[in-house]
């Protein structure tokens, strides 16, 4: 797989990070968007777009990786839009680079304290047909014991069924991602799961001096107030944006994808 995927024409001052972790290729549809002049009001919002595909299966793998991708692609500092894992990654990484970041947008980011996280698979169990709801509990229990090639399988199909409990009213859109690896979500989730229960995850928001927007939709099972209230505290100039009528990913929402590009546009 690939490390990296342009988009439009230079300069490439912005880059989108995928979630998962373990699962590149979900922000191309975002990426597409940003670097079209045909689908922009006006051709000054089309940008030159870059699509890290993360593939170290630590955390501190993958902020290493990032940096090298930035450095050698980008002009920086860029404007870094980060998608769910991606968001905290995101955040993660500009607390240590700043240097590297001119603008921090976060999309549908993971809470950033333990509290506000108890309550995600729950609600989104709660949103389960008893047969899908089955099927996720059956995933999680054997995902640990099989083969490498069966985890990766396994682990897409447990994205697609959590992908419907996540979504408010979607369009019709294909699965962009390229290759889920569990590899990399269970090492790279285990130490920021960690971070986030130890109280570690918010602190380096305290080094991070670039404007910060978070933009998320009321539907999302990772409570907004996760996002709004920590980073709140932490950021030095940071503002909250809550999308009506809409899921974790904004831009398949039916009744959000417009109001999220036009914010993100606003935003870059």
């Amino acid at each position: 797989m690939k490390h990296l995927r342009k988009y439009g024409s230079p300069p490439f001052d912005i880059a989108v990070i995928h979630g998962g972790p373990g699962a590149p290729g979900e922000m191309a549809p975002v990426a597409r968007e940003l670097s079209s002049i045909d689908s922009c009001v006006s051709s000054s919002y089309a940008r030159g777009v870059l699509e890290p595909l993360q593939t170290e299966t630590t955390l501190e793998g993958q902020v290493r990786e990032l940096k090298t991708v930035l450095e050698e692609h980008g002009i920086l500092p860029v404007t870094l839009i980060g998608f769910s894992w991606g968001a905290m990654l995101s955040y993660i990484f500009t607390a240590r680079r700043p240097e590297f970041v001119k603008k921090l947008i976060l999309v549908g980011s993971g809470p950033y304290e333990e509290k506000y996280a108890a309550n995600i698979m729950q609600t989104r169990i709660s949103r389960l047909s008893k047969a899908e709801k089955e099927e996720v509990f059956s995933l999680m229990e054997i995902l640990d014991g099989l083969s490498p090639e069966k985890k990766n399988a396994s682990l897409a199909r447990f994205g697609e069924l959590i992908s419907r409990a996540d979504s408010y009213d979607p369009l019709p859109h294909p699965d962009e991602v390229l290759e889920c690896r569990y590899d990399i979500h269970k090492g790279v989730w285990e130490e920021a799961s960690e971070l986030r229960s130890s109280g570690k995850l918010l602190e380096p928001g305290t080094k991070i001096s670039c404007p910060v927007v978070a933009i998320h939709g009321d539907y999302d099972p990772h409570p907004f107030e996760g996002v709004r209230e920590p980073l709140s505290r932490v950021l030095k100039d940071f503002r909250f944006i809550l999308l009506e009528k809409c899921g974790h990913r904004p831009w398949v929402e039916r009744q959000a994808k417009e109001r999220f590009y036009d914010v993100l546009k606003g935003e870059i």
